[in-house]
């Protein structure tokens, strides 16, 4: 077997930044490129793939005519929750054999000669393929059984009408929640509050307090420039502003435009100048000499950039604490997200971005969807298409719908 070689070069941070619209690329090329990668290795090496077909084949035998289960499905896999799947013969043996096709993949592929990036991107191939032909994907699914006979049919006819609705409507993929039950500023980002300023950037907005005293050091919220404020304010029972002003604290927030082609200038040192001139105003507002700062996701990166620019012009006591949500300052590379970046993949990401301006939000939401295509795509398939169920209304997954 070659010798694994070492992993490469980590990307510099700031292009790990342009990766990510890069990943909305993980083109077919490179796709193909693994499949032709890995089919090179069984021509190459007969003999080991002789033995894994083999092994496979010995397997499935013992399933088929012996029943056996050699390898116990996960029971926190919702997927094969369904008693049928364990006391039924017939579906115990298929699910057994896609269990062991899936074991026997795995393991060939860990046993390729391929260099530590192509194995994770062999890995990354055949975990989609292998979801996506999962039996519960099927109408033979025997929760989809039980309802189509009773509903008397009508749970496959609302399936197909679900399945027509999101090709027109929702990029192809199937709908994650009812967007009709939501409706911005009132079921969602509906805490009192008023617009204090606004330029070509963001609007600063300042809520209402909910309690009899106040704390004098406002908090600023900085969200992602990715999707919409307000998923720091979502339902009531779900918004951290309410949290916040209910324990008195002065609450500040950004809502960053939705940019444009005009726009595609805008950069980091753009939004850390927004972000500076946003907690200046929070001040001459409140009086206080400092703010406490919330960023997440990109607005984590955002006031992590700030704090550095104020470190340099020793301005840093305007800023008492920073909190960060799922911020990763320190990004590593060998993720799902990243495993088909290169050099040449980060400068057609740049230009594509430059030539259209920007980067559509449901781009980034597909290609997120694809990481985790159990929990953000066949669920849903199931729910929507095969039982015929509209999804649940769910504020979080709402926001994350109403892309920028």
């Amino acid at each position: 077997m070659q010798e694994k070689p070492a992993k490469a070069a980590a990307i510099a941070p700031a292009n790990f930044i342009n990766a990510q619209s890069a990943i909305a690329g993980v083109r077919g090329r490179d796709l193909l490129s693994t499949l032709r990668n890995v089919a090179t290795q069984g021509w190459r090496h007969p003999i080991r793939s002789a033995r894994h077909a083999l092994a496979l084949g010995s397997q499935l035998g013992r399933v088929v005519l012996l029943g056996e289960t050699p390898h116990p499905h996960n029971p926190k896999d919702s997927r094969f929750a369904d008693p049928t799947w364990s006391l039924n013969p017939l579906y115990r043996r298929g699910l057994q054999v896609y269990l062991s096709c899936q074991h026997q993949v795995r393991q060939w592929i860990d046993d390729c000669d391929l260099s530590t990036e192509d194995r994770a991107r062999a890995h990354f191939l055949f975990t989609l393929i292998n979801d996506a032909l999962a039996p519960s994907n099927t109408l033979l699914n025997p929760q989809a059984i039980k309802e189509l006979f009773n509903s008397g049919g009508a749970s496959l006819l609302k399936g197909l009408s679900h399945m027509a609705d999101d090709l027109l409507h929702n990029n192809g993929l199937p709908s994650q929640t009812t967007k009709d039950a939501f409706e911005v500023g009132r079921t969602v980002a509906a805490t009192p509050g008023a617009v204090v300023f606004r330029n070509e950037m963001f609007e600063l907005i300042q809520y209402r307090p909910m309690s009899e005293k106040q704390f004098s050091r406002p908090v600023l919220i900085v969200p992602p420039q990715i999707n919409k404020y307000y998923i720091f304010d979502l339902s009531p029972a779900n918004s951290f502003v309410q949290y916040a002003l209910k324990n008195g604290l002065s609450t500040f927030i950004i809502s960053w435009r939705n940019p444009d082609i005009r726009h595609r200038e805008w950069g980091l040192s753009s939004y850390v100048e927004a972000t500076e001139q946003a907690m200046n105003i929070c001040r001459a507002i409140s009086g206080a000499r400092e703010v406490n700062l919330v960023g997440a996701c990109a607005g984590g990166l955002t006031i992590a950039a700030l704090l550095g620019h104020l470190q340099v012009k020793r301005q840093t006591r305007r800023v008492a604490s920073a909190t960060y949500m799922v911020s990763l300052l320190d990004s590593q590379i060998d993720s799902p997200a990243t495993l088909f970046i290169d050099e040449q993949a980060l400068e057609d990401a740049k230009r594509r971005s430059y030539q259209r301006g920007v980067l559509e939000g449901s781009q980034m939401s597909r290609i997120f969807s694809w990481m985790r295509p159990n929990d953000l795509i066949w669920t849903y398939w199931i729910n929507n298409y095969l039982l015929g169920k509209s999804p649940p209304p769910f504020d979080i997954l709402y926001w994350n719908n109403d892309t920028t």
